[in-house]
């Protein structure tokens, strides 16, 4: 196998296109991550909401008659939903009226404001890390409805959504590398035939320099030089005798 031998005149120009290729997968890779993560985040979010406010429509008729198995069974079925780990409704006075916890609310829950409406992160220990979504019912006279989103459910998903990317970009990162190997090594082969070409003149050896004289037919700077190489060489000052009478 052929070791690829870079000039050392362009290894730090190779080294450039490495460090290149680099930081635009690497950037590259960051912005598709925090991108995806944003927006699946929000799309999950905002199903949720949507959900809360389904359930907390539903429920009015049901909190007013006071059917607590039947408004059990409301929040069960939606569960079932991918992402959507827990329901809970409290009323007014923030009293869990019905939940899907097994076998009790967690004490996190219990112990925090239950009858706040806001968008809150939450970390259940032994359940996960969780964006707890709220809506009112009747704004807030009757209660709320609560439903939690597990945010691994949306990890997973940024890794299956950027997986095929970042698939891509390494195959684009490989192609690249040996792209710009094989370019940096075009564009030096010259340069090296040209030392090779000097050396032999400097030498004396203007006959076996033959094999690389067809750099003296190049028009680019490689050519320049080796032209002007043989310039010097038939040139060269004569060697001056020697005054010590030596041979």
């Amino acid at each position: 196998m052929r070791v690829v031998k870079v000039q050392k005149l362009f290894q730090r120009t190779l080294f450039g296109v490495f460090a290149l290729f680099g930081f635009i997968g690497v950037s590259t890779s960051i912005l598709l991550i925090y991108t995806v993560d944003s927006y699946l985040t929000e799309e999950y979010e905002t199903n949720s909401a949507g959900i809360a406010q389904s359930i907390a429509d539903a429920s009015v008729d049901i909190l007013l008659n006071r059917d607590l198995s039947a408004l059990q069974s409301l929040i069960d079925q939606f569960v079932e939903i991918q992402g959507i780990s827990y329901v809970y409704i409290t009323d007014e006075t923030g009293e869990f009226l019905a939940h899907t916890f097994v076998p009790g609310v967690p004490d996190q829950i219990r112990n925090s404001e239950p009858a706040t409406n806001t968008t809150v992160q939450r970390q259940l220990p032994g359940m996960g890390d969780f964006v707890e979504v709220s809506r009112p019912i009747l704004a807030g006279v009757a209660g709320a409805v609560h439903v939690g989103m597990d945010t691994g459910i949306i990890a997973l998903q940024v890794q299956r959504a950027i997986g095929r990317q970042v698939y891509l970009i390494s195959i684009v990162f490989v192609v690249g590398v040996l792209a710009a190997v094989w370019l940096v090594n075009l564009a030096a082969r010259p340069i090296g035939e040209a030392l090779t070409y000097a050396v032999a003149l400097a030498r004396g050896e203007e006959n076996e320099a033959e094999p690389v004289e067809g750099i003296l037919a190049r028009n680019d700077e490689a050519g320049q030089l080796a032209r002007l190489f043989l310039h010097f060489y038939r040139h060269r000052a004569p060697s001056t005798p020697s005054t010590d009478g030596s041979a």
